[in-house]
């Protein structure tokens, strides 16, 4: 059966209808109680580009990570992806209630040196790969936090303008819009 395909969900087919329309295309702030500021585009249902706006990593900027994006339920989806960096990331976006839950699992090398990892990461992937490769790894930092979400906007798939510059580059109060 095709996973884009309506049918019921059980035990032997315990995956709900994937239909991914809620949340490919769209771009979104939010801000996790810690205070950290992050923005998500989700490119297409495998790849999102990200800026970190503020907190421990605050300035970082990706293009075309991978992903594993799923429908939980209705207005519920799961974006999980493995960086580079060796850091793992799963949140749960909830478009509707304006609410994420995001668990970060950072190596323990970019817990102690993450200004290394503040930049463009599409130019510095091998230099990230060794970083990762020397650690240490362990013990991972696990961050795992609520946030609300203060923009959910539709742009469209597949726009490499939605995120295309630095967070310290945009104008000042940039990612305080809502909406």
């Amino acid at each position: 059966m095709d996973s884009h395909e309506a049918h019921e969900t059980t035990t032997r087919n315990p995956v709900p209808p994937q239909q991914l329309s809620g949340i490919v295309g769209h771009r979104f702030i939010y801000t996790y109680a810690n205070g950290w500021q992050y923005e998500m585009y989700v490119k297409n249902p495998t790849t999102i580009d990200y800026r970190i706006h503020s907190g421990m990593v605050g300035g970082r900027w990706v293009k075309d990570q991978q992903v594993d994006l799923v429908r939980l339920d209705d207005d519920h989806y799961k974006v999980s992806w493995n960086e580079p960096t060796g850091t793992s990331v799963c949140v749960n976006v909830m478009p509707g209630k304006r609410r994420l839950h995001g668990v970060i699992f950072f190596p323990r090398w970019v817990e102690e040196h993450g200004e290394r990892t503040v930049l463009y990461q599409n130019d510095h992937l091998d230099e990230m790969r060794r970083f990762r490769d020397a650690g240490p790894t362990y013990p991972i930092h696990v961050v795992p936090e609520f946030a609300e979400i203060t923009l959910f906007e539709f742009v469209g798939p597949d726009d490499d303008s939605v995120i295309s510059t630095a967070p310290g580059d945009l104008a000042p109060g940039w990612s305080d819009r809502t909406g």
